[in-house]
């Protein structure tokens, strides 16, 4: 064991966590140059393309340190988005230590303090690593400062380095040797391994990522999982470098995979506890936790005729992300379709692209909402997170909905610009403290549904790109809540009705009749789009009727013609009136998506 070093590399946003671990694999040996291509541990197209991490990677590196012995050091990836802050969470638990990357340009951000408390939390040995030391902007003195003053690391035990360049690379290989304790744990102790990620094979079905705390697994023994109770019999074990290579067992102190033939990923829990059938260790490794979502959005098929193939996909996606919860949905507008539940508006992005992208889908969303919480006057308590499901005001005493408590660093010249926006979104500030001169680091709490939309693109705009942004769940609270309904030509179309803050009821209707009004074609009849709570009207724009020139073949004469004509076409639009409907464009319903971003 004491040649085995369990690592993770946390880092805010672009901070370079994928270059410095290509790095490293090449360093390592374990690809070759013609096998290599950047941002190596990345398998999926949305994660090049916007340059995060979505699915962790797991990889074993061979090293021989400069005393000479053979290292083998395990690099647990971590998802780089506060969305997915439990993965990172139990990927920590299974290390010793961390590389904290900083990037020498822009220096300590939010998620770099975030990240860094979370691995403080699990007691890690950190390495400060300063990365981009190759840039004209690079200031080393001033991030060596922002070390010690706000993260209170030393200093001097940070390695300057350049991933892009390849430049110190070496240096991070012989400070995880040295710096970050081996791993221990009793080979000969019942089993105790933590299952941190997993993921879907085709043909082996799922395989899942251990870490062994105690004990020793070997390939044909019955292991149970501790939350779900269920058993089964290990046919593979075996390490990770870059490809699965198996091995007879998996000992203490040691990172590597199962396959147990365990035929969905939601069958495993990240976080759960593997020990074996008969002989259990006493008590299940703290810290699991159900993953619940936190933002919930309806997938409709812009076909009909796609239902069938919407459902499958999601059934495919279901078998690599166990966070994506799902059921069946029924709009009067749209059709048939799938009411989603996610981690984060960019899990719900990420669903949405690879569902268009992997499986060619066409899809209209409704508007994302967050769960909320009622208590109704019988007593009974309600979590609801569609509008459809909506009980009548009348029925409820309070209504509550999730806070999230915000840590936002910016440079202060942006500070008032930044504490509108906050108090524009319904935002209570708990804290101000001055960093170093120049930067500050604000704590607010705001309501989850404010920041849903478009709060983090406003707060770049504002802050020109320079505020960072991370946040965890805080609580329920007490709120106003009110159904919005949007009725076009008296109709109510169920898939636009949004569940919104009453002080916000009138805005958010405003633009939605607005967005409308631009989408809808005219028709031969006025067509009025109004926003409703319950029967009070509070907003309406209406579309004008298209006119046909019925006077335009009388010549002269007296003007009696021309009001009988008009009287005539009067009474054929009061008709069709009664028998018209207007059709919605699909357009239309992502117009009103769209609503919040161009404030």
């Amino acid at each position: 064991m004491d040649n085995i070093r369990n690592f993770s590399i946390i880092a805010h946003i672009d901070h370079g966590k994928s270059t410095l671990a290509d790095r490293l694999l090449q360093m390592t040996g374990v690809v070759s140059a013609h096998e290599f291509r950047d941002q190596m541990l990345d398998t999926m197209d949305i994660e090049r393309e916007r340059g995060i991490t979505i699915k962790s990677q797991t990889v074993a590196l061979p090293y021989r340190a400069s005393d000479g012995r053979d290292y083998v050091l395990n690099l647990i990836d971590t998802p780089g988005h506060a969305d997915f802050s439990y993965e990172v969470s139990r990927a920590l638990v299974s290390c010793e230590g961390a590389l904290l990357v900083i990037d020498a340009s822009q220096g300590v951000q939010a998620q770099t303090l975030a990240n860094l408390y979370m691995a403080l939390e699990q007691n890690l040995d950190i390495i400060p690593v300063i990365n981009k030391i190759d840039l004209p902007v690079a200031d080393v003195d001033r991030v060596k400062k922002q070390i010690e003053k706000d993260l209170g690391l030393d200093p001097d035990t940070a390695v300057p380095i350049s991933a892009k360049e390849g430049i110190g690379i070496d240096r991070v290989l012989e400070a995880i040797v040295a710096q970050i304790r081996p791993p221990t744990g009793d080979a000969d102790a019942p089993l105790k391994a933590l299952i941190f990620d997993s993921q879907w094979d085709s043909y082996r079905g799922t395989v899942v990522h251990l870490r062994i705390f105690d004990g020793t697994l070997r390939t044909g023994e019955m292991v149970r999982l501790w939350s779900t109770g269920a058993t089964y019999k290990v046919e593979e074990t075996g390490t990770f470098l870059i490809q699965r290579k198996p091995r007879p067992s998996l000992t203490a102190g040691r990172v590597g995979y199962i396959i147990a033939g365990i035929k969905t990923v939601s069958d495993t829990r990240i976080g759960d506890t593997v020990t074996h059938e008969n002989r259990p260790c006493d008590a299940p490794l703290p810290g699991f936790k159900e993953v619940k979502p936190v933002v919930f959005s309806s997938f409709y098929p812009i076909s009909s005729d796609d239902y069938e193939e919407l459902a499958e996909a999601l059934e495919k996606l279901k078998l690599n992300d166990a966070s994506l919860v799902f059921e069946k949905d029924h709009s009067t507008a749209l059709g048939h379709g799938f009411r989603c539940g996610f981690l984060g508006l960019l899990h719900l992005e990420v669903v949405q692209e690879r569902l268009e992208r992997e499986f060619n889908l066409s899809l209209v969303l409704t508007a994302p909402s967050v769960q909320y919480y009622l208590v109704l006057k019988n007593g009974s308590e309600v979590m609801i997170d569609n509008p459809a499901k909506y009980p009548d005001p009348v029925h409820i005493q309070e209504a509550r909905e999730p806070f999230i408590r915000a840590s936002i660093i910016l440079p202060e010249t942006y500070l008032g610009a930044v504490i509108s926006l906050c108090i524009e979104r319904r935002g209570v500030q708990k804290n101000l403290a001055y960093l170093d001169s120049g930067r500050v680091e604000l704590v607010f709490d705001l309501p989850l549904a404010e920041v849903l939309f478009d709060f983090y693109d406003r707060l770049k705009s504002v802050s020109r790109g320079y505020a960072s942004f991370d946040y965890d769940f805080l609580e329920y609270r007490r709120t106003e809540l009110s159904k919005v309904d949007i009725l076009v030509a008296g109709e109510k179309v169920d898939a636009l009705s949004m569940l919104v803050h009453t002080d916000r009821a009138y805005a958010r209707a405003r633009r939605a009749c607005e967005r409308l009004k631009k989408e809808i074609p005219r028709q031969l009849f006025k067509v009025p789009i109004q926003g409703a709570i319950g029967g009070k009207i509070i907003s309406r724009e209406t579309i004008s009727p298209l006119r046909k020139d019925v006077t335009a073949k009388c010549y002269g004469g007296d003007i009696t013609r021309k009001k009988k004509l008009l009287e005539k076409q009067k009474e054929g639009k009061k008709r069709m009136k009664q028998v018209g409907q207007v059709a919605i464009p699909q357009s239309a319903f992502l117009a009103v998506l769209r609503a919040d971003e161009d404030e």
